[in-house]
């Protein structure tokens, strides 16, 4: 099989090596003795949250520390909030707008 590596250093890998390895998304790239090898790679999403999470250097306990800290900002933004005004102010100071009476055909 052979594939041909574009400008922007892009593969496109043989239908029939893909389906081989069943479905995909990520490879593992290694180089070894001038040979560059793919290794499919699933990556659970939980797993991709839990290792960004680690090279950020944080524990479990920063994160529940972060969701209590954001729930109680949101709970209390609610509660201090003032009511909306549905009803907009008239220009005239609130009275109500005088009506014309309709005239016909004169």
């Amino acid at each position: 099989m052979l594939a041909k590596l574009t400008s922007k250093n892009q593969l496109t890998l043989p239908k029939s090596a893909v389906d081989s390895v069943g479905a995909t998304e990520y490879f593992d790239v290694e180089v070894r003795a001038g040979q560059i090898v793919l290794t499919p790679v699933r990556i659970q999403r939980g797993d991709a949250v839990r290792a960004k999470l680690a090279a950020l250097g944080l524990s479990e306990a920063d994160v529940s520390e972060a969701v209590r800290s954001a729930r109680s900002a949101a709970t209390g933004a609610a509660a201090a909030e003032p009511p909306a005004r549905y009803a907009a102010a008239s220009p005239r100071g609130g009275k109500p707008a005088a009506r014309k009476k309709a005239t016909r055909g004169r």
